[in-house]
């Protein structure tokens, strides 16, 4: 089986080197081409055009910034549905985009005898590295199950949803939880702070208590040296939200998160990690 990968950004990279050191035969395409290097020194093939790189393989993963991004790589003029052997291969989606943009995806990959999964992962660059994503996937189940091998060697699980658009509705709705708990977590270490309780001591009681979590243990280091290099950035926790909002969200939580990390990506603190709204809600009082 041969193995195309469209789209080599911070988590791109490292997923693409676990296909890579489980076996597979990995070809390559990036919008940005030296972005490739790290992967063709570990093994990968080059590839100069997605006509190219669709007409030698047999399965195509994409993970790219947005929906524009999807699109463009998707339904271009120079795009995956152009390429004249498209037909028959299984595309995998693992971008976080729209449901109605991956069932948009779907309908006009099925018009051209393109398979289409939208499999977005829970995690970030560490899990990524480690093959322990939670991944989500929508589309027809016999292509599911085609995928899966591949998709165990990505992450800790793969789960089939439902049709196409199910993956990344569940992918909009575990973020969402995501950027409640960064705020919550927030709110609490800044009004503990108010009340005299040290930084450190109120994240060890966290970590310690009934709702302490991997991320928050995780993020630690981060919010005691308050420095946040991009894990998950910022940037991309605020379109998640909006697109949580654009699907049909409107609940307090929801809109309160939304407004802040939106607030936050305004104020310039787009490109740090999520874990800077801490910053933002401090710099607020």
């Amino acid at each position: 089986m041969k193995i195309g990968w469209i789209g080599l950004g911070n988590m791109g990279v490292p997923m693409a080197s676990n296909l890579l050191q489980a076996g597979y035969e990995l070809y390559v395409w990036n919008r940005t081409p030296e972005r490739t290097v790290a992967l063709l020194e570990k093994g990968a093939k080059n590839t100069d055009s997605l006509a190219h790189l669709v007409e030698i393989c047999d399965v195509l993963f994409t993970m790219v910034s947005d929906d524009a991004a999807v699109k463009e790589i998707y339904t271009g003029s120079q795009g995956i549905l152009s390429a004249a052997s498209v037909q028959g291969k299984l595309a995998v989606d693992m971008s976080t985009i729209s449901p109605e943009t991956s069932r948009l995806i779907a309908e006009q990959s099925k018009r051209v005898g393109l398979r289409f999964l939208d499999a977005p992962v829970s995690g970030s660059v560490g899990p990524a590295k480690e093959a322990t994503l939670v991944i989500m996937a929508g589309g027809e189940q016999q292509d599911f199950e085609e995928a899966k091998p591949l998709l165990d060697k990505l992450g800790k699980i793969a789960l089939h949803l439902g049709p196409n658009g199910a993956g990344t509705s569940a992918k909009l709705a575990i973020n969402l939880l995501l950027g409640i708990t960064v705020q919550g977590v927030s709110e609490t270490i800044l009004f503990a702070r108010s009340l005299g309780i040290g930084t450190e001591q109120m994240l060890q009681i966290i970590s310690e208590s009934a709702v302490g979590t991997p991320l928050i243990r995780g993020k630690a280091p981060s919010i005691l040296a308050d420095d946040y290099p991009a894990a998950f950035a910022l940037k991309h926790m605020t379109k998640d939200l909006r697109l949580a909002r654009e699907a049909g969200v409107a609940t307090p939580l929801a809109e309160s998160a939304e407004a802040s990390y939106r607030h936050a990506l305004e104020n310039g603190m787009g490109d740090l990690d999520l874990m800077a709204i801490l910053r933002y809600l401090s710099n607020q009082k």
